[in-house]
């Protein structure tokens, strides 16, 4: 059994919650790119997305970033 997403499940309610900025820094440090998918899915089929450019553009550029490798890991 899976463990259900919660972080996606906890930014995409405050995004529906209209607390956008608190969402935008939760993307920001989102832990995995899979989190970013997850929270990706939920907003489409809530047809959030469309409503909110910037959470789009900020879940696209984290996935990208967080794809990428990195030259320097923090301990």
């Amino acid at each position: 059994m899976s463990r259900p997403n919660v972080w996606a499940t906890k930014v995409a309610a405050l995004i529906q919650g209209g607390n956008s900025s608190a969402a935008l820094a939760q993307i920001k440090v989102a832990p995995t790119v899979k989190d970013v998918q997850v929270l990706r899915v939920m907003l489409t089929s809530a047809k959030l997305l469309a409503q909110h450019p910037n959470i789009n553009a900020a879940t696209l550029d984290q996935i990208v970033a967080l794809s990428s490798p990195r030259l320097h890991r923090s301990p």
